[in-house]
């Protein structure tokens, strides 16, 4: 008999973790999502991310809590510091000084724990707002780390860090989901969704998300304060 193979899956909330899980499903892992609740200006994410658990399944959905939110530094994380709604140079004030890395640290030991063989995170090198933690030699840097420094990869089994949607477009990431069945009017994407969970349809994750349902030629199933 076969070994059911099992996966981490971080899980946002948001579109491409959303369609990550999907997929991960989709290549036969038994799938466990990790959210994070680290002082985020809204926990609405964490709301759809449970939502989207409920939809595509999981054998287990973990929520940790994380207060980077003390640490500041991040317009995600901090109400003093405004969300930017026009593009700029750079990396963003949005970016939230080494989230990935410590997201993935805490996969890693759920992956150790559980025995998986695989972790699924959402990054991309195309749409990713120039967040120094999406690129590919971040992430070859991290499988680099994931076998030196753990008791899996001392014992010779390698642990895989999948990034399947790395080098797609938004709107490729948006059809590969629809066509393995995401449903994403559960999904959220806004970095400042109103008190009734409007999207703000300004800020750089609102942009990214319009342009992607646009180019993909899909409805874009949210509900946004601003129609322009």
């Amino acid at each position: 008999m076969q070994t059911v193979r099992k996966a981490v899956v971080l899980l946002s909330g948001g579109l491409d973790s959303a369609t990550c899980l999907a997929l991960a499903r989709r290549q036969g892992y038994d799938c466990y999502a990790l959210s994070f609740d680290y002082g985020q200006r809204h926990i609405a994410e964490l709301a759809a991310a449970k939502r989207i658990v409920e939809s595509l399944g999981a054998r287990d959905h973990k929520v940790i809590k994380l207060d980077l939110g003390g640490l500041g530094g991040s317009a995600l994380t901090d109400d003093s510091l405004p969300i930017p709604e026009t593009e700029s140079e750079g990396i963003p004030i949005t970016y939230v000084p080494a989230r990935n890395t410590m997201f993935l640290a805490y996969a890693l030991a759920w992956a150790e724990v559980l025995q998986a063989a695989a972790i699924f995170i959402g990054v991309n090198a195309l749409d990713y707002s120039g967040y120094p933690d999406c690129r590919p030699e971040f992430i070859a840097a991290f499988q680099h780390l994931a076998n030196l420094a753990t008791k899996t990869g001392v014992e010779g089994l390698t642990l895989i860090v999948e990034t399947p949607l790395l080098r797609m477009s938004k709107a490729e990431i948006i059809r590969a989901g629809i066509a393995v069945g995401v449903d994403y009017s559960l999904t959220v994407s806004c970095y400042q969704l109103s008190n009734n969970g409007e999207a703000c349809g300004k800020c750089d994750s609102c942009r990214l998300r319009r342009k992607g349902f646009m180019e993909a030629g899909v409805a874009d199933p949210t509900s946004y304060q601003h129609a322009g």
